[in-house]
């Protein structure tokens, strides 16, 4: 453990945002675990659609949060809306 006082403040913030991260990158991959699910279930079009608007919101937060790399973040959004408009053309 650090000896300066700085440093332990440093510690324990580092603890903090670690969680803070934690957290957002779980409700990040769960968001697009929905969509996915949703693509796989094929039937409801429209679900498919306001959940990848969540998921596209959770992914641009994350990003502007230094959370993820802004490339994955535009890379998952493509990946996402590619399938569901191709759900879309096929229901």
């Amino acid at each position: 453990m650090a000896n300066i006082k700085s440093a332990k403040k440093r510690a324990k913030q580092t603890i903090k945002k670690r969680q803070k991260n934690l957290t957002r990158k779980t409700a990040l991959k769960t968001a697009v675990k929905k969509v996915v699910a949703a693509i796989k279930d094929g039937s409801d079009v429209a679900k498919a659609k306001t959940l990848l608007r969540d998921a596209e919101a959770q992914l641009s937060r994350a990003k502007g949060k230094g959370v993820i790399h802004k490339n994955t973040a535009r890379r998952k959004v493509s990946r996402l809306a590619k399938r569901v408009a191709q759900l879309e053309r096929t229901a």
